[in-house]
């Protein structure tokens, strides 16, 4: 039992080396906390409620997954470290009140702020928008990891940021498209110490049962402020 148990921690050390492996053990804490029950004399009310902290940094732990593609990616990941920070800035004002992701967008809805340049809503969106990108990618290669990786990442980019990119950026991604490693490269840097392709896939698919849920959470809930649209700008 003591030889188990000793073998369950060290699987467990060794997953959180990986960047995958921290993506999962964060994301697996916020999937948790996500719920409020609020109950009064007359009802009980499930309240969408999504913990602001770590809900970011989930995001920064999908930074790194990111950076594993390189350069390609230097775009999508400075607009993510710029949404994570001014949607922190806003956290820091009160951390109780905005402790939930929720309290935030319902106060810029109220005060009109939504749609503009530098809201947390629009971060919200575009946060949201990064995670799309990254399930989608994450899927197709669980799908097939000897696929081709460029391929990989043109489609997930068509399909969940490019309709929402102005003409610069989608040219920007095109250009960075050529410095895309191959699919070994990048499940290489993926893996942690002797991690085999097999647990590299495992723990892909472990990511994306969690991140399924949470994405379709968050685009309720900018579709309920009616954010969900934004465009960049």
């Amino acid at each position: 039992m003591k030889r188990k148990r000793c073998d369950m921690e060290e699987a467990t050390k060794k997953k959180k080396m990986t960047a995958i492996g921290s993506a999962i053990e964060e994301l697996s804490v916020l999937s948790i906390a996500k719920t409020t029950i609020v109950t009064t004399k007359t009802e009980t009310t499930n309240i969408i409620s999504l913990p602001l902290k770590p809900l970011l940094s989930f995001c920064k732990l999908i930074v790194q997954v990111l950076d594993k593609i390189g350069p390609t990616m230097a775009v999508l990941r400075q607009d993510i470290d710029q949404n994570i920070q001014r949607l922190e800035k806003m956290w820091e004002t009160d951390p109780i009140v905005y402790s939930n992701l929720v309290e935030i967008l319902r106060k810029e809805a109220k005060e009109g702020s939504s749609k503009k340049p530098k809201s947390c809503s629009r971060a919200a969106v575009w946060l949201t928008r990064a995670m799309d990108f990254t399930l989608a990618l994450l899927q197709r290669l669980v799908k097939d990891m000897s696929q081709n990786m460029q391929q990989a990442v043109e489609e997930s980019y068509n399909l969940t940021i490019k309709p929402w990119h102005g003409w610069i950026s989608c040219a920007a991604f095109k250009v960075a498209l050529k410095l895309v490693p191959n699919n070994n490269t990048f499940i290489n840097v993926l893996a942690g110490k002797d991690e085999s392709y097999q647990m590299v896939q495992d723990d892909i698919r472990s990511l994306i049962s969690l991140l399924i849920p949470l994405l379709s959470q968050l685009h309720s809930i900018l579709e309920l402020h009616e954010v969900h649209k934004l465009k960049s700008t």
